[in-house]
């Protein structure tokens, strides 16, 4: 008789340190997280558009000519810094901003002294 209350404080201690592990790996295991980057309420160009997702390296220098693209949208920029004159309005971004391309006649040129990225969110017409 004397040993069932030292089993049970054993079995208890064991449970104990099982329940504090399972808490720990829970407390480990955490979901994903999101930030919103940008929100904007657009006017569709068309009621039929093709969405495209394109990835632009700029080497070191790189300057594009005054151009459009056929659809506005978000421009994500992962690496670097980059000088944006759109519609005649000047901006600089670097990597983890985000802007919003009118689709009016732009250049892009590679403020950084190393390779710049940026992903293109493009909103275009369907043909």
């Amino acid at each position: 008789m004397k040993m069932f209350p030292a089993i049970f404080l054993g079995l208890a201690a064991a449970a104990s340190l099982l329940m504090g592990l399972a808490g720990t790996a829970q407390a480990e295991a955490v979901g994903p997280s999101r930030q919103a980057l940008m929100q904007k309420d657009v006017d569709l160009p068309s009621p039929k558009v093709r969405t495209n997702v394109i990835r632009v390296t700029f080497p070191a220098g790189a300057v594009t000519p005054l151009h459009t693209h056929p659809g506005p949208g978000p421009r994500y920029v992962l690496k670097g810094k980059l000088k944006v004159v759109d519609g005649g309005e000047t901006k600089l971004y670097t990597a983890g901003d985000v802007f919003w391309e009118t689709g009016h006649e732009m250049t892009v040129e590679n403020a950084a002294g190393d390779e710049s990225q940026l992903v293109i969110f493009e909103m275009a017409p369907r043909e």
